[in-house]
């Protein structure tokens, strides 16, 4: 790492609020919008919160919304109202017709981090292959909150979380504040 950029790294704060949103459909329908992602049997919500927490930050709300656009701008706004510094969405961000996460949260954006998505689909390939072409993973700004669009996957959740957010996190929130 060069200088510059290890001297940002080491200016930013440590921790930080989390908010995580998973996107299911069939998931709310059996559980509705739950308190935690264990009640949820959400697997890639548990391994997110986990990480959050191993990592030192602090978990500022969780919640399961269907897939559907009036749901998921409104958890997106109502975990920026409650102080998070950083939202992770996770679901809806495939080919589908029902997946509509990233039509729901882009229009949202004050400005993109193309670099987010670029990245995480090359980090992505050594697990999926070539069907990296199929997410549409996606992060920006969001007043003055960091909102990352992530897969469903156990695995994509936890590559996005170890490899590209939490070691960007204090770096990103510095940025945008």
């Amino acid at each position: 790492m060069n200088t510059v950029s290890s001297q940002h790294k080491e200016d930013a704060a440590k921790t930080f609020k989390f908010a995580i949103i998973s996107i299911s459909t069939s998931r709310y329908g059996k559980y509705g919008s739950g308190t935690s992602p264990v009640g949820a049997e959400d697997i890639s919500g548990k391994i997110m919160m986990d990480l959050v927490e191993a990592n030192g930050h602090h978990l500022v709300d969780y919640c399961l919304v269907s897939d559907e656009m009036s749901a998921i701008k409104e958890a997106v706004t109502e975990a920026i109202l409650k102080g998070a510094d950083i939202v992770i969405t996770t679901g809806g961000t495939g080919l589908t017709p029902s997946d509509v996460t990233i039509e729901s949260v882009v229009p949202m954006f004050d400005r993109q981090m193309p670099g987010f998505g670029e990245l995480f689909r090359y980090k992505s390939i050594e697990q999926i292959g070539s069907a990296v072409i199929l997410t549409r993973a996606d992060a920006g700004i969001i007043g003055g909150s960091a909102v990352f669009c992530l897969p469903g996957s156990p695995g994509a959740v936890e590559l996005a979380m170890s490899e590209i957010i939490l070691p960007e996190a204090g770096h990103i929130v510095k940025h945008i504040r």
